[in-house]
């Protein structure tokens, strides 16, 4: 299995009237800081406040009525839940959601306020899928996988397409392209987009450190487990492993994989908020923590990057502006 231009093709006529078509940002002083052209896509803008509402809506919009009716049921640390409690609201369909204890406030409350049942789980002592298996044994409900799913890549990737489309518009044809990669489902969507419309274009997924599962795996040649109890406050990606169809679709058509800091991705939320006046969740802003931090020569190229999302807590907003007050 794996995913097309075609499919993404079809998804943007889905979402076409639904979802957000977020604009394509440029900022004088991140060019300057970075030496580059750059391009920002702030899917922190979109439905929800992230890009998870893409491939949500795209494959819900896809059940029967039957389907529709017994429900879904989807787990996820709060964008993905999000993504799915406002897709199942606008296509009246009932949903359950399988979120962790420990997720932020904000996503358990949008998540419920949107119509979702919840279902809180330990994410240390209990595994999220046998819940949401359980659930749809249960009910009939159709599970609604966070990434490792065809057509919720699909539905990520017309996030890449748009990309492509309005860069085009400006004159520009990116020759690195940077988003946050956790399970892989943003990426391996955008990836195929752009690597079909613009084959020389290099892209990088970016990941935290203390989940840097795709950079071991690139290494080994094999999807690697990292230990996946380490905290980070890029909790949108905390995935300790790549999935099985994003890795098969992201170890051919992704440049390499980076990695930044706590500290780096603290400094970007702050940037963010100051000079681009947008707020964006840490995980949300970890291609820009590795474009300010210079992981990537992008000296005089022009770089595209995705804010994924930005649904942060406030305590957090306020702490990385404490640290970083002049970033």
């Amino acid at each position: 299995m794996t995913v097309t231009l075609t499919d993404i093709e079809n998804a943007l006529e889905r979402l076409s009237g639904v979802a957000i078509r977020t604009p394509l940002l440029r900022s004088a002083v991140l060019n300057e800081r970075s030496k580059a052209e750059v391009l920002i896509k702030p899917e922190n803008l979109q439905h929800i406040g992230a890009f998870k509402f893409r491939g949500a809506y795209n494959r819900l919009a896809q059940l029967d009525g039957a389907q529709k009716k017994a429900g879904v049921v989807a787990f996820s640390s709060g964008n993905h839940a999000q993504g799915v409690a406002y897709a199942a609201k606008l296509l009246k369909t009932p949903a359950t959601i399988v979120m962790p204890t420990d997720a932020p406030r904000i996503k358990l409350e949008n998540t419920e306020r949107l119509g979702a049942t919840l279902r809180l789980y330990d994410r240390h002592a209990e595994s999220r899928e046998e819940i949401a298996a359980a659930i749809a044994a249960n009910t009939g409900a159709t599970v609604v996988p966070s990434y490792d799913d065809a057509d919720i890549i699909a539905g990520q990737g017309t996030c890449g397409y748009e990309l492509v489309e309005q860069a085009g518009s400006l004159g520009c044809r990116p020759h690195q392209i940077m988003l946050p990669v956790g399970g892989g489902g943003l990426l391996a969507g955008v990836s195929t987009a752009v690597k079909a419309l613009l084959p020389k274009t290099e892209i990088f997924g970016v990941e935290p450190k203390k989940f840097d599962d795709h950079a071991l795996s690139r290494q080994a040649g094999k999807r690697i487990k990292v230990r996946g109890t380490d905290v980070t406050l890029c909790d949108s990606l905390m995935t300790p492993t790549p999935g099985k169809l994003t890795w098969s679709i992201n170890q051919t058509t992704v440049t390499d994989f980076i990695s930044v800091s706590e500290d780096e991705v603290r400094h970007a939320v702050s940037f963010a908020f100051r000079y681009l006046k947008l707020v964006v969740e840490p995980g949300g802003a970890v291609a820009l923590a590795a474009l300010l931090s210079n992981k990537l020569d992008v000296t005089g190229k022009e770089v595209a990057i995705i804010l994924s999302g930005g649904n942060i807590d406030p305590a957090i907003q306020c702490a990385c502006l404490e640290q970083y007050p002049d970033p």
